[in-house]
């Protein structure tokens, strides 16, 4: 997915430093009447507040043959509003000292500034004018688009190893929107056109479809205020769409993927599992499949990295993720990269009898208490980072969780029995339910061998 692998285990790897009977972020929330939800987390270390606006739309909510609009629309927000000129919203944050962004993924578009506290009220003014206010022309999304196919090709196309994600997310899921890129296939981008940008922003942008997320050097009131000031007077939108997507088919076979590439530097080996996400997966599941992946593939001691780095000396790397922020059905990942002269088979099939390992023999529950403790200990510091704790807020409550989930995350944790992660394993970690993906470049063409003489003695035809 986007954003590499949509910040994999993001919640875990950010809020699992406290102790298990501990609240994460604490923070404060509100509901606007307009339905604007507000988060604010006081972090009084340095005078500077992040201030993250967060839609609930991504590229799985795009209409079918509009590939990228989510994105597209991203770049087009800061194209102006009639009292700002096109570019102007960031020279006048950088003006005040700040930085500003965005991304897309696939359930959400996100907004973003970090500035001095005391200049928190332009922030939100800039940001609340273009939430209902976006103007567009011809002109601007012309050349926008002419942008957005550029970073296609810059950061996809003439990369093999993202050609190779591309591929794999799209043979992953078979019914499921996740299964286009975030981005766009370039055919549907280059006819994206205002009237496509503009139905989008009509569609889904308004303050009951949004969150605003602030983090930093502020009192509550303080952002409550302010947010009533700037947000409050925007309208609702009266028919935002619920996000219904189609679902997966129960997985029956096993899909391959092999890119062979010319440009590539380094071969690599990798397998996605299809895997429910904490919204889409029964309660506790998918905390027993973040500690499945942190004992399996997390660290320098974990099982894959010990037996394919340490012990055997095939990989350079090896590494397990999962993705737990998913509004829907997600991935649990395995990649591996060969020393140089290892054959891919030969890599693979050690892969498996580690996989093989998992499913013959209970955990023990020592290594699951200590790959809990590697999840808790990951991230000493998570609530000094003012952008790390309204990201995390704002990831989990644009794919279906609440604030109380948030909190509760080291206590679930902390729950997970080794039966739990047992079952996850048994349960996910099945061939049938995987994408394999092979990058490698092309094997080295034969010498050349002189041509035969012609022969009057016609072929024989192969029957098929």
């Amino acid at each position: 997915m986007s954003l590499t692998a949509r910040l994999g285990a993001l919640l875990a790897l950010f809020v699992a430093a406290v102790p298990a009977s501990a609240q994460v972020f604490n923070p404060s929330t509100q509901t606007l009447k307009n339905g604007l939800q507000v988060v604010v987390v006081e972090n009084h270390r340095a005078p500077i507040v992040t201030h993250m606006v967060w839609y609930k739309v991504g590229s799985a909510d795009e209409v079918p043959g509009k590939s990228g609009i989510a994105h597209f629309l991203e770049h087009l927000m800061f194209k102006g509003t009639p009292t700002v000129a096109p570019g102007e919203f960031s020279k006048l944050i950088a003006r005040n000292g700040g930085r500003d962004n965005a991304f897309t993924s696939t359930d959400y578009t996100a907004y973003f500034q970090n500035i001095a506290a005391d200049r928190l009220d332009l922030a939100m003014r800039l940001e609340a004018d273009r939430m209902r206010n976006l103007t567009l022309d011809d002109r601007n999304v012309d050349s926008e688009r002419a942008v957005v196919l550029e970073e296609r090709s810059a950061r996809t196309d003439n990369n093999p190893a993202a050609l190779l994600s591309e591929q794999m997310g799209a043979a992953l899921y078979l019914n499921h929107p996740y299964n286009r890129p975030v981005i766009g296939w370039a055919s549907e981008i280059a006819r994206l056109n205002r009237q496509d940008a503009l139905d989008t922003y009509r569609r889904w942008y308004a303050p009951n479809n949004a969150i605003v997320v602030v983090a930093g050097d502020v009192e509550p009131a303080q952002v409550f205020a302010l947010a009533e000031k700037y947000y409050g007077p925007l309208a609702a939108a009266p028919d935002t769409p619920v996000r219904a997507r189609q679902q997966e088919p129960v997985p029956v076979a096993a899909r391959r993927v092999v890119l062979e590439d010319a440009r590539v530097r380094q071969p690599s080996w990798t397998r996605q599992y299809l895997a429910p996400s904490y919204t889409s997966g029964q309660p506790g599941q998918g905390h027993a499949l973040e500690v499945l992946a942190e004992l399996f593939g997390g660290s320098a001691t974990s099982r894959l990295y010990k037996s394919l780095v340490v012990e055997q000396g095939l990989a350079a790397a090896a590494t397990a993720w999962y993705d737990p922020t998913a509004l829907d059905a997600t991935a649990f990942g395995i990649r591996v990269v060969p020393r140089p002269g290892v054959a891919m088979e030969k890599l693979e099939a050690a892969v498996d009898k580690e996989l093989a390992r998992l499913h013959a023999a209970p955990i023990p529950p020592d290594e699951i208490e200590r790959a809990k403790r590697r999840l808790r200990a990951n991230v000493v510091y998570a609530r000094d980072s003012l952008h790390t704790g309204a990201r995390a807020l704002g990831e989990a409550l644009t794919t279906g969780q609440t604030v109380a989930d948030v909190e509760a995350w080291p206590q679930r944790i902390a729950a997970v029995t080794p039966a739990d992660v047992d079952a996850a394993a048994k349960g996910i970690l099945d061939v049938k339910r995987s994408v394999t993906g092979v990058l490698q470049a092309p094997p080295k063409a034969p010498p050349a061998r002189a041509m035969a003489a012609p022969s009057s003695i016609k072929p024989v035809r192969e029957m098929h």
